[in-house]
């Protein structure tokens, strides 16, 4: 009788913990996406036998069918096989801006975070400056000074992307430096840097490797939306920003030259995003 209660007693202890790491059916979807994207960034050559490149204008703008799932374009490529070799492009330009745009943000933050209200008030006129232009605004300016480019759209994104994670970082320093505990090591004594290094960082960092995940969505959507505008990735590279710049006159002749390549650019970023949002609900949930 005793056993029967305690095991009563002891139930809801575990349920709320198998509730709590239960995925959900989008965060299962969003994960294979995210795994098929990987697969193709690592080798394309595991998910299609063709080369991205390969012209025939004897089979020009065909329709989806068997020999091409997703059609042809007007040189005779399969749309398909360049989705999947452009994955690696679209990744990095979006991995890449991230890392820009959150170590800007995260040197910017922790200046004004940590200093006093001199430079805390300098950095934030900085940052106003910027949030007066638009983050994709920024990016066009930087690319149109520098040029096309991997790297210059990978700066460029960045850069735009930066203002914003600066702040979240700054809010996160502030919020952290006047915790208790940090208080109890100042009082105990501990240097400065040792604080900052084993309390301050990374806790004000944890929440914001959520954020991360999303910014990779939204640097993938605004580095297409360059190629798109002629200012990212030059063709004929199978990148799926420039595939749909290159179809954009001839979807009323053939649509499946503008809904596959956004059909990728939206399923990658709001895979993504959504795995972003749960990494999120987890942090908070854990913290709270």
């Amino acid at each position: 009788m005793t056993a029967i209660i305690d095991r009563t007693h002891r139930q809801p202890s575990w349920q709320p913990a198998v509730s709590r790491w239960r995925l959900r059916p989008g965060v299962i979807l969003s994960s294979a996406v995210i795994a098929f994207l990987v697969v193709a960034a690592i080798d394309p050559a595991l998910l299609t036998t063709q080369s991205p490149y390969a012209v025939n204008l004897g089979a020009a703008l065909r329709a989806p069918g068997l020999g091409h799932i997703f059609g042809t374009d007007q040189s005779g490529r399969d749309i398909y096989t360049r989705i999947v070799y452009g994955t690696r492009q679209s990744l990095l330009i979006g991995v890449g801006a991230t890392a820009v745009a959150m170590g800007g943000a995260i040197f910017l933050g922790l200046l004004a975070g940590l200093s006093g209200r001199f430079v805390d008030g300098m950095v934030n006129r900085f940052l106003e400056v910027l949030f007066a232009f638009p983050g994709l605004l920024l990016a066009l300016l930087f690319v149109a000074a520098f040029g096309q480019g991997v790297s210059t759209e990978i700066i460029a994104v960045g850069i735009g992307s930066a203002p914003g994670y600066a702040r979240m970082v700054r809010g996160q320093v502030l919020a952290v430096k006047g915790s208790p505990y940090v208080e109890a090591a100042r009082a105990l004594g501990h240097p400065s840097r040792r604080i900052v290094r084993q309390h301050i960082f990374p806790n004000a960092m944890r929440p914001l490797v959520a954020m991360v995940a999303m910014g990779v969505g939204q640097s993938i959507v605004w580095a297409s939306a360059l190629s798109f505008l002629g200012l990212g990735v030059a063709p004929p590279a199978p990148e799926w920003g420039a595939m749909l710049d290159a179809g954009r006159d001839l979807v009323t002749q053939a649509w499946w030259l503008e809904i596959f390549p956004g059909l990728a650019i939206v399923a990658c970023a709001l895979s993504v995003t959504t795995i972003g949002r749960y990494l999120r609900q987890r942090f908070e949930g854990e913290t709270g």
